[in-house]
């Protein structure tokens, strides 16, 4: 087949594969990613399947769903019945027929307190067996890469931190990408001269603005936080949630306001310069270091949660986007098929969805990728200064900042900051693949 019969996206994927460098970390990235997704089934201290008295439980298959799952079984030599919940038992202390254990036995927050204070990953490590003798830690139940001073596996957290870390890093780009399609794709086709309002609809905008924020966050504060508490993905919802309430209040307002415009004064046309307000938003945050404009906003939220941090990174990310496309619509709006669109009548909302950001969203996937890698240094550095996450919560960067406390505790800084190292470069490098496969030059 010739490159003349290939569709665009069949052309980007040939030219995309032949990166080598970019392709492999493609699948280092997919391998990531069901790191991620069955990271529960990776590392647990629940075993994945016992055998306790002729009896089969599957632990940690019950208290994925069930936190506080439980259940019973008769000791057929005593006749005794025993009852127990499944996460105050430690399985390695009790006599089993047979076992299954994951491949990392620990979880991230489970304390063992025979192997604390730093215990290295090639030193003797304990374990008191169910005869309460001390005995030396079996090598299927070995911390393969040590412990924190409190006794926490750090292979462990290494695993569940890699769900936290793409989570932040994807779902961040995700809302950062939205609000910067949406502001600078309204910039690029509209202009300062493109929307013309009455006098009076004008000031019912800034109004709706006013009554939006006051409805779509102030009111809803508490569900907003209530959701973030209990999910990443049901909070972000709630969030975005509010900026939906807010530009559907702004539209009424607007109608409101035309409705109502009356007399030479109050129905005199004027511009609302969208492009001048977007531009003079994207300097003002350009202006504050990143850093420091996320730390200043962690600090005045309560309560600090992943999906908090979240919202955060992604609300002081999407200026690099809003620029991006706002400089390919502003190319896009001269070229013919968008004079033939509004000749034809097509409105302007489906004029800008369907054919000019369609069609300028190329160089938008590359800012994505090399957006998601920016954001999860940021989690990882807010993580390292205890700044944005719960500290209770294991990340890569909450493990680095453990390693400051023991400079001998080598295994808190080279594992960690290999996975950071690795999945940065793993995105820089799809980032640069992209940006070479979208490259419409190579297709000429």
């Amino acid at each position: 087949m010739s490159s003349k019969q290939l569709t665009y996206r069949q052309f980007a994927w040939i030219q995309f594969k032949k990166n080598k460098a970019a392709l492999i970390s493609f699948y280092i990235l997919f391998v990531l990613f069901i790191i991620a997704i069955i990271s529960p089934f990776i590392a647990n201290d629940q075993p994945l399947y016992i055998k306790y008295h002729g009896e089969r439980f599957y632990p940690a298959f019950r208290t994925l769903t069930d936190k506080v799952a439980s259940d019973q079984v008769v000791n057929h030599e005593t006749g005794d019945t025993i009852k127990f919940i499944f996460k105050d038992v430690d399985w390695r202390r009790i006599e089993l027929d047979n076992v299954w254990w994951a491949l990392v036995p620990y979880s991230p927050n489970r304390i063992d307190n025979y192997n604390r204070d730093y215990t290295g990953p090639n030193v003797k490590q304990r374990l008191l067996n169910y005869k309460g003798n001390m005995i030396e830690l079996p090598s299927r139940l070995r911390h393969v890469m040590g412990t924190d001073k409190l006794g926490r596996d750090v292979a462990s957290g290494l695993i569940h931190g890699t769900r936290i870390s793409l989570s932040v890093g994807l779902l961040s780009m995700l809302i950062a990408t939205v609000i910067g399609l949406f502001l600078g794709g309204c910039a690029g086709f509209y202009g300062d001269f493109g929307i013309n309002l009455t006098r009076l609809q004008f000031w019912f905008i800034w109004l709706g603005v006013i009554v939006g924020y006051f409805y779509g966050f102030s009111v809803r504060k508490s569900i907003v936080v209530k959701a973030l508490e209990e999910s990443v993905f049901y909070g972000t919802f709630q969030a975005i949630l509010g900026v939906v309430i807010l530009i559907l209040i702004v539209l009424v307002f607007s109608k409101i306001g035309r409705l109502l415009s009356f007399g030479r004064f109050l129905s005199q046309k004027v511009n609302f310069p969208i492009d001048s307000y977007v531009n003079r938003i994207i300097e003002i945050l350009n202006s504050i270091p990143l850093l420091i404009l996320i730390i200043s906003l962690s600090s005045l939220m309560s309560g600090g949660s992943v999906a908090m941090l979240i919202i955060i990174i992604g609300i002081t990310g999407w200026t690099g986007v809003a620029r991006l496309i706002r400089a390919e619509i502003l190319r896009i709006r001269q070229l013919e098929y968008i004079q033939a669109a509004r000749v034809l009548g097509f409105s302007d909302i489906r004029i800008v969805l369907k054919h000019a950001i369609p069609n300028g969203l190329a160089p938008v996937f590359v800012t994505f990728a090399f957006g998601v890698a920016s954001a999860i240094l940021t989690e990882s550095g807010l993580s390292f200064l205890g700044i944005g996450v719960p500290p209770d919560t294991i990340t890569w960067g909450s493990l680095l900042s453990l390693g400051r406390a023991e400079f001998e505790a080598w295994w808190l800084v080279l594992y960690p900051g290999l996975a950071i190292f690795i999945t940065i470069t793993v995105y820089n490098l799809i980032g640069e693949g992209l940006r070479d496969a979208l490259d419409p030059k190579h297709k000429k």
